[in-house]
């Protein structure tokens, strides 16, 4: 749910044959689903878990079911126009037993509001006609959790809940989900839970489970201890076992897939598949031109836009050691010196010639962990830097501020007033009232673009 995003998903879509063509089936206004379970003997009975617009309240949100294969849509539980499903989660032995957590939230530019009384878990077992709030062994105050029915014995149940201090963790329960207990506070199975929060048991053996976060997270014992497996890539956010043989794991993350027949130790490469994501793209005037941009969870680029090789790789492209969120600037007619901005108000210059990279940030302060408000320059998770095209030994930053270098960024003068609203309100704490999403990322009140004429020097829009 993050602030600078923009887009959401339209309903539910079905296919027949196997993927090859898609029918959209409904359920527009729902905007986000988090699950969708097809029964196993009747393929016509579907359960999608809606969580519902993150901007505002909106009734879409719950538990649907369809029982003509998505012709038709009956909401089966609702908690409230604020708190949608997070996670919903089958017994394999018995598809009638359900558990779902819902999730009271809101996401406005500068705060995430995580928890909350329709925060709860639920379950049913007949198939969704009626559900049973779950309380005992669970904190009061909860945020955003994650749900899983162990395959290996269905009266273990295994919660991820995001709560306060030492409430926070991962719970077990041994009666079905009628009752819990916490077996670790452990924070790394529940840190920055709005972008996380998936628990998937193994479905071989009832001690051994996965909580997904920034690690893969495994705990062998039940959920007291958890080890992070370094992975293919950061950020973990789905995982397969086979129900055959739990040493096979096929992990999603923010690079990709990757595969492991060692039950996590090690993984393939993400080498062999192109899901690199690339946030924008600006090009240069060299022959052939260079394509320059930062890659989601990963450097930015500038790489060649053709090769006399058999193809572009790896081979044909610079990392500029900037982050994913960067805009880049140059001189297009001699790209040279490359300028990035990326999140927590970094900025560097990348001097193509040498191979060297050197901070440019107008001010050396702690963006990280910090409130925008007590911040000098404020930053935004892709703060602006243009290089102006009437003189490339101009250089213009945004902050709350125009800003210029005539340098290559050793000085800066700031050029403007305050060109934001400047509400103190939105410069606090980054999440309420548990969450509390202060990398900077989130950051409100900057600018956010710049552009200089091309006809008049020193005209901005």
């Amino acid at each position: 749910m993050r602030g600078v995003k923009t887009s959401h998903g339209d309903g539910v879509y079905k296919s027949t044959d196997a993927g090859e063509t898609w029918t959209h089936m409904g359920l527009e206004a729902t905007r986000h689903i988090s699950r969708v379970f097809v029964h196993p003997r009747n393929p016509d009975k579907v359960y999608v878990a809606a969580q519902g617009d993150p901007w505002g309240p909106n009734e879409e949100r719950g538990v649907y079911l369809s029982e003509d294969g998505g012709k038709n849509w009956k909401k089966i539980l609702y908690v409230n126009e604020n708190s949608g499903i997070a996670d919903l989660s089958v017994d394999a032995s018995n598809p009638d037993i359900m558990m779902v957590t819902s999730w009271d939230f809101n996401r406005k530019p500068w705060v995430v509001q995580s928890g909350g009384p329709g925060s709860r878990v639920y379950k049913t077992t007949n198939g969704g006609v009626t559900w049973k709030e779950i309380k005992k062994g669970l904190p009061d105050l909860k945020g955003k959790m994650g749900v899983a029915i162990s395959g290996a014995n269905p009266k273990v149940v295994y919660l991820a809940i995001e709560a306060l201090g030492d409430k926070g963790g991962v719970y077990r329960s041994d009666d079905g989900g009628e009752s819990f207990r916490q077996m670790t506070n452990d924070g790394t199975t529940y840190a920055r839970a709005w972008y996380y929060m998936h628990i998937i048991a193994d479905p071989n053996d009832e001690d051994e489970l996965w909580v997904m976060n920034s690690s893969a997270m495994k705990s062998i014992d039940g959920g007291r201890t958890f080890t992070g497996l370094r992975g293919s890539h950061p950020d973990h956010h789905a995982m397969w076992i086979n129900p055959n043989d739990s040493k096979i794991l096929i992990n999603s993350n923010d690079g990709g897939a990757a595969v492991s027949y060692n039950g996590g130790t090690t993984w393939s490469t993400l080498m062999n598949q192109p899901t690199g994501q690339f946030y924008r793209a600006i090009t240069d005037n060299q022959y052939p031109y260079r394509i320059y941009s930062g890659q989601q969870d990963n450097t930015t680029i500038a790489i060649n836009s053709t090769s006399q090789d058999q193809g572009i790789g790896r081979m044909h492209w610079n990392e500029l050691r900037a982050g994913e969120s960067s805009t880049v600037a140059f001189d297009a007619n001699n790209p040279r010196f490359i300028y990035s901005t990326f999140f927590a108000g970094n900025f560097v210059e990348w001097d193509s010639k040498i191979d060297n990279t050197r901070m440019v940030r107008p001010f050396p302060e702690q963006v990280s962990g910090e409130q925008p408000q007590n911040l000098k320059y404020r930053a935004n998770w892709n703060g602006p830097v243009l290089v102006s095209p009437h003189n490339p030994n101009v250089i213009y930053y945004g902050s709350q501020f125009m800003m210029k270098s005539v340098d290559r960024g050793v000085t800066w003068q700031v050029i403007s007033e305050d060109l934001t609203r400047n509400d103190k309100a939105h410069q606090g704490k980054g999440g309420t009232p548990i969450s509390n999403e202060q990398i900077t990322a989130e950051s409100y009140n900057n600018v956010f673009n710049i552009e200089e004429s091309l006809l008049k020097e020193g005209r901005f829009g």
